[in-house]
């Protein structure tokens, strides 16, 4: 029998995932520095995204000069700073055994394609990197049925088909990088990649990226590093901005407006120089990006021109659909904005005219009120999830300085003069005979809006800065209520008398399946101070030494004292007790003569930007790492 008594656990928080082991965060930066001293290396951001994926480099001897890759299979020439986040299959994979992504990426895959590859009527793998996270809901124009018919058309799993497009780009961003650097430095110099990952994904997700990583040769999950995308492109915001007038105590959210999914979270400044902060409220996010805008266009052309001839175009003139569609993402999406009245007019080539459904010319013509229908609806749900954070921020008595907005939908005119419209139009004062400072000032929270150069670049910057310099944030605000179950004495004045059993080891009645909650949802907890979960347990002469033991996570409110429906299974965490010297063990015996062992033992939990890793202590000494299998 093996037990766990409760304990009187620390009250702290999170956001978080398996695997990083490595440099904890504690005195990463100095981790970085004297790394540096000692050996150069390269840092690699992948921002692996829903729609499209970037990817960054810096070598750490020349920290300002960040290379971001341009230039991509497929793309004929033409440079774009990210690449379509989009992989198939021309034929089945070799049935004679599995083919690890390691080995993939290290022959060419003449059956794969990927990222700008496709003709515009080719199948292929879009959004997959939702599939991770099954907690999340996909948007309507994913659909899991055509997925999972595409999936098993070539033989792949979800985790497969990521680890095979993050091998693409694997190889292709070590072919680039040895084109300007030389075979010799790259033969002689460290690679290390910093992956992005969403900062609402459950533990499991961020666990298979990194497994995905790992088997695309990206490094081993121990050096592999993970930031969450917002925190990425707020380390390079707050660093682009800082010679502005910022302050300790100063609030920011910072918006990630992507192409699938908008991404928020909120800092609060603690230090300058150099800058740290701490999440000040507990991430959200939402899937209202700016694919969305594509698919509300097709409504409306489809209104426009009628079903008939708009399926027509689709199936026998692609190319038609791909130009329209085309200057509809580049040009209209980031540059629309409602103060400049004009038309719009969107190539269609070879369609008829017709005056009565705007078709002139080759030219869909769109009023800026028709733009207009098509942007507020998704617009509008962006500023109601950054109103949220601001909403939470103030309640707790914080003052909201500015709102970063970054990312792909990010880069759009429209989305930034209206959330300069929103956050700006601050109430009148309310009337008061006697007007105090207070209330002047609550009345003028206007929030300055910051649209950085690099906006659809920001994350994969902030990635490669993170890698450079270690971990700007100090703490974080925990997303969910984490504990561990527990079994102890039998209380009548607390249990019900149905729960519990007799333990012939401890002599007495018991209970098991308490709940002890090591962490609070939206508390606050530090990378330098790991959580503690004390154990008590009893082994049988010859019985193993391997336990396992499993976190558990709650998203509502108030957590429950024992387990019920609802409770989530983060991972089991699986501790080899064999690393322990015997003699710490304690023999006892029972009144019946039967000795067993006991041996009174912690698990330390410390947090990384999306990043959760274990360690066995016994009366303080380190004993061994933990594994975690995440489910």
């Amino acid at each position: 029998m093996s037990m766990s008594l409760p304990f009187r656990g620390s009250n702290v928080p999170f956001s978080f995932n398996p695997g990083s082991n490595a440099n904890l965060a504690t005195g990463a930066i100095g981790a970085a520095s004297s790394a540096s001293a000692t050996q150069d290396r390269l840092i690699v951001g992948v921002d692996f995204g829903t729609t499209y994926s970037g990817v960054a480099a810096v070598y750490s001897a020349t920290p300002d000069d960040i290379d971001i890759i341009k230039t991509w299979p497929g793309g004929n020439g033409i440079t774009s700073d990210k690449v379509p986040t989009e992989i198939g299959y021309t034929e089945a994979p070799p049935s004679n055994g599995s083919t690890s992504s390691l080995e993939a990426s290290a022959k060419p895959a003449a059956n794969v394609k990927w990222g700008f590859q496709f003709k515009p009527e080719e199948s292929r793998l879009r959004c997959i990197k939702l599939f991770l996270d099954r907690n999340q809901k996909l948007p309507h124009f994913v659909s899991p049925l055509e997925t999972a018919a595409q999936l098993r058309k070539c033989e792949k799993t979800v985790n497969e088909a990521v680890a095979d497009y993050l091998s693409q780009i694997y190889k292709h961003t070590m072919e680039t990088l040895t084109r300007r650097y030389g075979e010799t430095f790259m033969s002689m110099t460290k690679v290390q990649f910093v992956l992005t990952v969403p900062a609402v994904w459950s533990d499991s997700a961020k666990d298979a990226t990194l497994k995905a990583a790992e088997k695309a040769g990206m490094g081993n999950r121990h050096d592999l590093k993970i930031i969450s995308e917002p925190e990425a492109a707020a380390v390079y915001t707050l660093k682009a901005i800082q010679p502005n007038h910022l302050k300790v105590g100063d609030n920011f959210v910072v918006c990630d407006a992507g192409g699938g999914t908008v991404d928020l979270i909120a800092y609060k400044i603690t230090q300058l120089a150099p800058l740290r902060v701490e999440e000040s409220a507990v991430g959200t996010g939402n899937l209202c990006g700016s694919a969305f805008l594509n698919y509300r266009f097709e409504d409306h052309v489809k209104q426009r021109i009628g079903a008939e001839r708009y399926n027509w175009m689709r199936e026998k003139k692609a190319k038609t659909w791909n130009m329209g569609l085309k200057y509809f993402e580049e040009f209209v999406k980031r540059n629309f904005n409602e103060d400049e009245d004009a038309e719009v007019n969107v190539p269609f080539p070879g369609l008829p005219d017709d005056e009565e459904a705007g078709l002139d010319s080759g030219f869909l013509v769109m009023s800026s009120e028709q733009v207009k229908s098509i942007f507020d609806p998704v617009v509008q749900e962006v500023i109601n999830l950054v109103e949220g954070q601001v909403e939470t921020i103030r309640a707790n008595g914080g003052l909201v300085c500015g709102i970063v907005l970054v990312g792909g939908f990010g880069q759009s005119n429209y989305l930034y003069s209206r959330m300069k419209t929103h956050f700006n139009s601050a109430p009148p004062p309310p009337y008061s005979e006697r007007p105090t400072h207070a209330i002047a000032m609550a009345a003028t929270q206007s929030v300055e809006i910051y649209h950085p150069i690099h906006a659809w670049t920001a994350v994969v910057r902030g990635a490669v800065l993170r890698g450079l310099e270690g971990s700007i944030v100090v703490s974080r605000r925990s997303r969910w209520h984490y504990g561990t179950s527990y079994a102890t004495v039998f209380d009548e004045a607390k249990h019900p008398i149905s729960d519990r059993y007799w333990s012939p080891l401890w002599e007495r009645w018991m209970v098991s399946d308490r709940m002890q909650w090591h962490i609070a949802k939206g508390a606050q907890v530090s990378e330098s101070q790991p959580i503690s979960f004390h154990y008590t347990r009893n082994f049988r002469p010859g019985q193993s030494l391997i336990v396992e033991d499993d976190l558990i996570a709650c998203d509502m409110d108030v957590a429950p004292d024992s387990f019920c429906k609802g409770l989530i299974n983060v991972c089991t965490l699986t501790t080899d007790l064999n690393t322990v010297p015997k003699s710490l063990f304690t023999r006892l015996t029972t009144t019946k003569g039967v000795e067993f062992d006991n041996l009174d033992f912690t698990l330390d939990m410390r947090i990384e930007s999306a990043g959760l890793v274990f360690e066995l202590k016994v009366d303080g000494v380190r004993y061994g790492g933990v594994q975690a299998k995440f489910h």
